[in-house]
């Protein structure tokens, strides 16, 4: 009970700044000893969907290949071009792309496309014509979280 009292008394004569400083560092202390009560997750899911074109016998020589993708939904179209120089007779294409790479699919007027659920056209033209075509469903993605209990 004195140890008690002499604490109290010491903790009195601190400033408030220093009450909320050893209150905290208090505190700290004893949630550092606490086990952890669950394990909780973070999660992501993110579906592309491959597109892309190959000169099969390699006669084009370098050529632009320019990704058009339209959504039926919106009616938007986003497209891509990727130079292939000299001995690259083909290129695959991740549809969509993060705005953060230094190619990727956008609108003309710069609007990033979206992992957007729905139906979709897309064509890949060389020298400005139609050389490749098809279509996809991009798919819905969910995610599910589990919470692991004390061990």
């Amino acid at each position: 009970m004195t140890s008690t009292l002499l604490w109290s008394s010491r903790l009195k004569q601190l400033a408030p700044l220093g009450r909320v400083v050893v209150l905290l560092f208090f505190l700290a202390a004893l949630g550092a000893t606490t086990e952890a009560q669950a394990q909780t997750w973070m999660v992501s899911t993110t579906a592309q969907i491959k597109l892309g074109i190959l000169d099969k016998y390699g006669q084009l020589g370098p050529y632009t290949a320019t990704f058009v993708v339209r959504s039926e939904k919106t009616g938007k179209e986003y497209l891509l071009i990727k130079e292939l120089e000299k001995g690259q007779t083909g290129i695959d294409v991740l549809f969509p792309t993060e705005p953060s790479d230094p190619d990727y699919f956008k609108t003309e007027g710069g609007e990033a496309a979206k992992a957007v659920p729905g139906r979709y056209t897309w064509e890949c033209r060389v020298a400005g014509k139609k050389a490749v075509s098809g279509h996809f469903v991009f798919p819905e993605t969910g995610n599910d979280i589990t919470v692991l209990g004390q061990r």
